[in-house]
């Protein structure tokens, strides 16, 4: 049965009232993001309203509670929602075959943790550990027609850990660790391709600077006539905040079988006044290899992206950002996936929005 979004987030908000009652502490809430966007992919162009221009619009509710002895027990539930169609951003679709693949309602986040001095240990679906080892250092957060996100590698598998995993389980170290700080990460498969995962992280941040290196890999189904059964990911990113400028880059090395891409990518978020900030960016992509006979080695692509954000109060926001995307041999990405991507053309969007916080 298809999941009612509106009936489900009503039950959350009601819960949270009796929930509170049981917990130290428990806080809903969100964030209500949507732009005007313009993409144009090769000669076709589309304008639409857009969800998540800057921050993905979200409805979560998160708790804690001290049972003693410095154990703290939490838990975290977040969906993502269309705020132009306020459609859950990850609903029911069909299988090739007609069948139902059901879509996740807390799609975002949906977790539950302990917590002490010597760390968190962390089960259920959240973030990977290579996702955030480079999206903390994309100058856009990932977010809107700059994303970094387009330039993640599939390679015609069915990974579904680029972003997030299922069935995972985590371990963080404490903060108190003089600015370094790690993460292990481990997500069952459960027999199905693509969702076996795992992975870490290890960085260093204190003052102004921030480095990180993460590693994971992802078991896919075994490739015809090599065996190769694994996607494989490593990033090096870092940032070091000037006081006049918050500069900030990564490098992404993605394998599969014999086929590779090198991403790097290279920014600066700008204060100019002490509500608003400039942001530009520049992001490259090298593909390698060839499958089959197919060499992949001309699919290379390049972004320059720029934004700014004028905030109107801690909240609220007014923001407006440009993206262009140059594609060479049969390279298809593009800023926004409206209009279908057409290989080897440009793609341009641009978007003006506003985000508000709560």
């Amino acid at each position: 049965m298809k999941t009612s979004f509106k009936l489900v987030a009503l039950a959350v908000l009601a819960a949270t009232g009796a929930a509170a009652q049981a917990q130290s502490s428990v806080t809903l809430f969100g964030i209500a993001d949507v732009a005007v966007r313009n993409v144009k992919n090769g000669g076709t162009s589309v304008t639409s309203l857009s969800s998540g221009g800057i921050n993905t619009s979200r409805l979560g509710v998160r708790g804690n509670e001290d049972l003693g002895g410095g154990l703290v027990a939490g838990f975290w539930l977040e969906a993502g929602f269309n705020l132009d169609s306020g459609t859950q951003s990850d609903p029911d679709t069909l299988n090739k075959d007609g069948t139902l693949k059901t879509g996740r309602f807390f799609n975002r986040r949906s977790t539950v943790s302990l917590t002490n001095s010597l760390g968190e240990v962390r089960l259920g679906r959240d973030f990977t550990p290579t996702y955030t080892g480079w999206s903390d250092f994309d100058v856009f957060g990932d977010n809107g027609v700059g994303a970094g996100g387009k330039f993640l590698q599939k390679f015609g598998t069915t990974v579904d850990t680029n972003t997030r995993a299922d069935n995972q389980v985590s371990y963080f170290t404490p903060g108190n660790l003089g600015g370094f700080y790690g993460r292990l990460s481990a997500a069952a498969g459960e027999g199905t391709s693509g969702k076996k995962y795992y992975g870490g992280r290890a960085g260093y941040a204190a003052g102004p600077v921030n480095v990180s290196l993460a590693y994971g890999q992802t078991t896919v189904t075994p490739l015809a006539g090599t065996g190769d059964d694994k996607l494989k990911s490593m990033t090096l990113g870092a940032s070091y905040d000037l006081g006049v400028a918050n500069l900030m880059g990564y490098y992404t090395e993605a394998k599969y079988a014999s086929l590779k891409t090198d991403t790097y990518h290279i920014g600066a978020i700008v204060p100019v006044t002490a509500l608003a900030s400039l942001k530009v960016s520049y992001t490259k992509l090298s593909a390698s290899g060839s499958l089959n006979g197919v060499s992949n080695d001309a699919n290379d692509s390049s972004q320059v992206a720029l934004g700014g954000i004028y905030s109107l109060s801690k909240r609220t926001a007014l923001y407006a950002s440009y993206a262009r995307v140059n594609n060479k041999g049969n390279a298809a990405y593009v800023a926004d996936s409206n209009p279908t991507a057409v290989a080897g053309k440009a793609s341009t969007g641009y978007e003006v929005g506003v985000r508000h916080a709560f």
